[in-house]
């Protein structure tokens, strides 16, 4: 048990440190870019980028990739041998690069489309915590007032006597329940999160989760939109570093944030193996909204494929936008409510039983 629970933690500490080195990634592919696009060479101007690095993660990944470079592996290939900071998008953008001899275009692109890809991912974060945050700060107010202030009016309310409205014995109930099994509700709760996970874990569990959360009321249309706008944002900067149409989908499947999305993804792709167009098995999908397949229809037909998907891209990223500041003005008063209810009820139970003159 102790060594698992050593495992756990040091795979914790290595996710945070992950994280910790995505962040500085944006500047790193940019810096890099920029001094590609000013003729150092690509030893020279990872070694120029080391030394700007602060996470010490990255920079030891940066010193293995400089060193393989000298060893003669291709750039994308001592990318790829770190997955837990560069994705088969990062590395596939770069072989193409690398293939077209563009390399630093290409590293200007993907810092941009990084960047934004972040800024959207935030938004959205940012939108729903600030409802998460009031639902926990709620609950501790209700957990404080039943673990503190309820116990001792209840007695008041007892000592003076007579018949109890039925408000009073609803919460004398809920208060001896909590005081006497929280730390049975605490141990249920985390089973059922423990199973969750692992359940989610599975490839199955995974497209379960993913598909009902595309259908949650109000909230599962924001992630549908925020996963059509990276899909057109990230299918459109791979098309335009020289990567094909089928590898794309291939490597879109394995990076976007839905497996469902993803399934799509790999049904799409064979149905193009087998000589379709991209249009018409998005269309039959019904995971993607119908303008999305008649655009890209035009696009396949003009040969402006890349321009019709950025603008799809632009098109869903302003759709976030708006359906972002309706599901926060929705939740918000929603959830004030709830614990107005919840808090009225607390001090209508205690007050009635205290005011003369009622007849329960």
């Amino acid at each position: 048990d102790t060594a698992g629970a050593m495992s756990g933690a040091a795979f914790e500490i290595r996710k945070f440190r992950v994280r910790a080195a995505r962040s500085e990634l944006v500047g790193v592919t940019r810096l890099l870019a920029t001094l590609l696009k000013a003729g150092i060479n690509l030893v020279d101007g990872i070694n120029s980028v080391i030394q700007q690095v602060n996470d010490k993660h990255l920079d030891g990944v940066l010193r293995q990739v400089r060193e393989d470079l000298k060893g003669g592996v291709s750039f994308a290939d001592s990318l790829g041998q770190h997955p837990e900071l560069f994705d088969a998008l990062y590395v596939n953008m770069v072989r193409a690069g690398e293939a077209s001899g563009a390399l630093d275009q290409v590293l200007s692109r993907l810092a941009g489309f990084l960047q934004a890809q972040s800024k959207m991912k935030n938004r959205v974060s940012a939108a729903l915590a600030y409802p998460m945050i009031m639902c926990v700060m709620g609950g501790g107010v209700v957990a404080f007032l039943l673990a503190f202030v309820v116990p001792k009016m209840v007695k008041v309310v007892l000592k003076k006597g007579g018949a109890l409205p039925v408000p009073t014995k609803i919460l004398i109930t809920v208060q001896n329940l909590f005081l006497g099994y929280w730390w049975l509700g605490l141990l249920i709760g985390i089973s059922l999160w423990l199973i969750y996970m692992a359940y989610v874990s599975t490839e199955k569990g995974a497209l379960v989760r993913d598909t009902y959360k595309l259908r949650i009321p109000v909230v599962g249309e924001l992630f549908r939109k925020q996963s059509v706008s990276r899909f057109a944002h990230t299918f459109a900067t791979l098309l335009r570093s020289g990567v094909q149409a089928t590898e794309c989908l291939k490597i879109l499947a394995d990076i976007v944030d839905n497996r469902l999305l993803g399934k799509t993804l790999v049904d799409v792709r064979e149905r193009i193996l087998e000589g379709t167009d991209i249009s018409t098995p998005l269309k039959k999908s019904k995971i993607f909204p119908p303008v999305v397949g008649d655009m890209i229809a035009i696009g396949e037909e003009s040969g402006q494929l890349e321009e019709l998907l950025e603008r799809i891209a632009e098109t869903y990223d302003e759709e976030v936008e708006i359906t972002t500041q309706k599901v926060t003005a929705l939740i918000e008063p929603l959830i004030i409510v709830a614990m107005a209810f919840v808090v009225g009820f607390i001090v209508l139970a205690i007050v009635l039983p205290l005011v003369d003159g009622f007849n329960f």
